[in-house]
């Protein structure tokens, strides 16, 4: 006897599901001809601090992979293509009181399926002052941080997970939110959060690379199952991202445990079929994945060259 139709009961389809940004990545960087899978972090154990006092009482920190915006640094705007020369190597900081113009035109985001039209989707700073001002938060730590996206996890921990543990320590954070763009931003997020966690200041990572955060492994993670760019919600869509900042900050103060993982209800659109797009070597010609190779060693040819002028 045959399995019933799968549309009769009304399930969902066989892509609906996160996308497999590890073994894409994999796949990708195979494809462009590079045969040195990267190792991503993984870890079995993971640090868990309780948060000590309701939110209301608490100083609330914000890190970001997001970058400054330079106008001399090449195209960053909507839809511009990966900008190597707009990446940033060493932690920065910035004031919590003013807005400012973030940009993540230099990290692997899907340029496909969102716009990179609002910055709100990826740096929910003023929607963390109005809860501040609702008396939701306590207080705004006064600086929010930079946290570089890295491939080497040893720089990662050794250097920028240090430096921004002291600089949260210095701001007198109980908690900080984390907002993960690229795949390497989750990981780097992913790190960090780790770091913090284990010394004493509660955290929770936004994300839309479930893997990549599962993996490694965090305290606090809530997943919106949407193209990346987007962890703090839909790009003009105000509800969409108060919604997503709202879970996350109650994942904050409920999770009971490390490895808690919350799920945005919300759905990018109707159709699964962007899941299929990302780093897909199925859905590109050769010589379409010729020109990306040379835009690639284009790429490490300008980070290794920034990262020379900062040695």
């Amino acid at each position: 006897m045959s399995d019933p139709d799968k549309s009769a009961l009304e399930f969902a389809d066989d892509q609906d599901v996160p996308v497999p940004y590890m073994a894409r990545t994999r796949a990708w960087y195979l494809a462009l001809g590079y045969d040195n899978p990267y190792r991503w972090a993984h870890y079995a154990d993971v640090p868990f601090m309780p948060l000590a006092k309701p939110l209301s009482d608490c100083v609330v920190g914000l890190i970001t992979t997001a970058s400054p915006f330079d106008p001399a640094k090449g195209e960053q705007g909507p839809g511009a293509p990966y900008n190597a020369r707009a990446k940033f190597y060493e932690v920065y900081s910035g004031d919590t009181s003013v807005d400012h113009d973030l940009r993540i035109a230099h990290v692997a985001i899907d340029r496909k399926h969102t716009s990179m039209t609002d910055s709100g989707s990826w740096f929910p700073l003023p929607l963390l002052r109005e809860l501040v001002a609702q008396g939701k938060i306590g207080k705004l730590a006064p600086r929010f941080h930079g946290a570089p996206t890295n491939r080497s996890q040893r720089h990662t921990l050794v250097v920028d997970c240090p430096e921004l543990l002291r600089r949260c320590q210095s701001d007198g954070v109980d908690a900080v939110v984390l907002v993960a763009n690229c795949p390497v931003c989750h990981q780097t997020l992913s790190l960090v959060a780790r770091h913090l966690e284990a010394n004493g200041i509660s955290t929770v990572l936004m994300g839309c690379a479930k893997d990549v955060v599962e993996h490694c492994g965090v305290p606090r993670f809530l997943f919106s199952d949407f193209p990346l760019g987007n962890a703090a919600g839909k790009p003009h869509d105000i509800a969409s991202q108060r919604q997503t900042l709202g879970l996350a900050l109650e994942l904050l103060a409920a999770a009971p445990a490390g490895r808690t993982t919350v799920q945005s209800p919300q759905r990018w659109s109707e159709s699964s079929e962007w899941k299929l797009d990302y780093s897909n070597p199925d859905r590109v010609s050769e010589e379409e994945l010729a020109r990306l190779r040379a835009e690639a060693d284009s790429a490490k040819s300008e980070i290794a060259r920034q990262k020379a002028l900062l040695a």
